[in-house]
């Protein structure tokens, strides 16, 4: 198993932070507004009520059933409470569903650019991940047509993400019914749908792809609380599925970690049962966020980038600056430019290696806009200096 690449640089500019480097972390993906107050309320009127012993794995029955609820009024989907399995994260909620249905020998088709963890959730449950290429040119997504020529009768699962990490993209209706339309035709094969990212949306409307009647049975729902509600540390996701694999990751759960802490689930119930308008000031921020960064990365020659429609990423092609240099530094590859950004820019960002496409880097723009223009200008800098 390899080391999260995010992770792996947000490590390396805390070194150089504690070295007295005036390092700037776009790196990880994590909200840098507060838990809103409500939630934190919550958290402290449920210690006060004692709610500190252990619950029952898939999560406290009114969770499940404030999560049941937002399923219906957010995504149109309705999830009884023994289809839904709280965990200690997204992370969790996904690496259930995979080491459930995946073994030896099974293929997992994943569309890249992908999340870091997907890869090395599949090699742990030793199935075989099958990687279906979309670059900038297809805003990083799949057709239904590169799907089905995936599709081998080996194959067991497909894992996606909308809105994407690490590229923004978010599948319209249209795009993820051509999928559907696909996926039909094989009932065996069960789709993970990572939509953690569902209200940083900038389109109109999120879509799930659990939607469609016909493929909802095959359709796992990932979401959690971590990104839209600024609760990363929290640590708590969710999956709506079918009750057998709901069962399935119960089992799975039990023997690992049990249900996560009772405290995170009472704050979640506030999160469930409020209103996504509150989330309305966030999600403009990051949008203006988005403008700001774009506007910057486009001012580069040889940066080429596309428009991500939610998340707070952008991944940028980069390949017009392989093969330059600068002091005695060759930039051969994404892994490479990182590392020149970071020690040359102190600007930490990811190379698209680590997510699937080796032409890109990753940079989060969850930062406040004075951090976003100095990173930006630190950026141009050190890339103007190869030749």
């Amino acid at each position: 198993m390899e080391e999260s690449a995010t992770i792996a640089m947000s490590r390396k500019s805390r070194e150089l932070i504690a070295e007295g480097k005036d390092v700037i972390a776009l790196s990880l993906g994590e909200p840098d507004f507060d838990t809103p107050q409500f939630i934190k309320d919550a958290a402290l009127q449920a210690m006060n009520d004692n709610f500190t012993k252990y619950t029952p794995v898939p999560g406290y029955q009114d969770l499940r059933e404030a999560i049941s609820h937002k399923f219906k009024r957010d995504n149109k989907l309705d999830y009884a409470t023994d289809q839904i399995v709280v965990s200690t994260g997204a992370k969790q909620s996904i690496a259930n569903v995979v080491l459930s249905l995946v073994g030896k020998g099974d293929e997992v088709i994943i569309p890249a650019p992908y999340w870091v963890s997907y890869i090395e959730i599949v090699k742990v449950s030793e199935g075989t991940p099958v990687m279906v290429n979309a670059g900038i040119e297809n805003d990083f997504k799949i057709t239904g047509a590169q799907l089905e020529a995936s599709i081998t009768d080996k194959t067991k699962l497909v894992i996606f993400s909308t809105p994407c990490n690490p590229t923004g993209s978010v599948y319209s209706k249209e795009e993820l019914r051509d999928l559907a339309n696909v996926l039909v035709k094989y009932p065996h094969i069960v789709i993970i749908a990572d939509e953690i990212y569902e209200h940083i949306n900038f389109t109109s409307q999120h879509t799930s792809l659990a939607q469609f009647d016909d493929i909802k049975n095959q359709v796992v729902t990932i979401n959690g609380v971590s990104k839209a509600w600024a609760m990363t540390g929290w640590r708590l996701g969710y999956i709506g599925a079918s009750k057998e694999i709901a069962a399935a990751c119960t089992k799975m759960q039990g023997q690992f970690t049990s249900a996560p802490s009772s405290i995170s689930q009472k704050a979640a119930i506030a999160a469930m049962n409020a209103d996504p308008a509150l989330l309305k000031d966030m999600i403009a921020a990051f949008k203006s966020r988005r403008e700001l960064v774009l506007e910057a990365l486009n001012k580069i020659e040889g940066v080429k980038t596309n428009i991500p429609e939610g998340a707070f990423y952008v991944f940028p092609d980069v390949s017009y600056f392989y093969g330059k240099s600068y002091n005695g530094t060759v930039v051969n590859n994404a892994s490479d430019l990182a590392m020149y950004i970071l020690n040359e820019g102190l600007v930490a960002i990811v190379t698209g290696d680590a997510f699937g496409d080796p032409a890109c880097i990753r940079i989060s723009y969850a930062a406040s806009e004075d951090t976003l223009t100095e990173a930006m200008k630190r950026i141009r800098t050190a890339l103007e200096k190869l030749n």
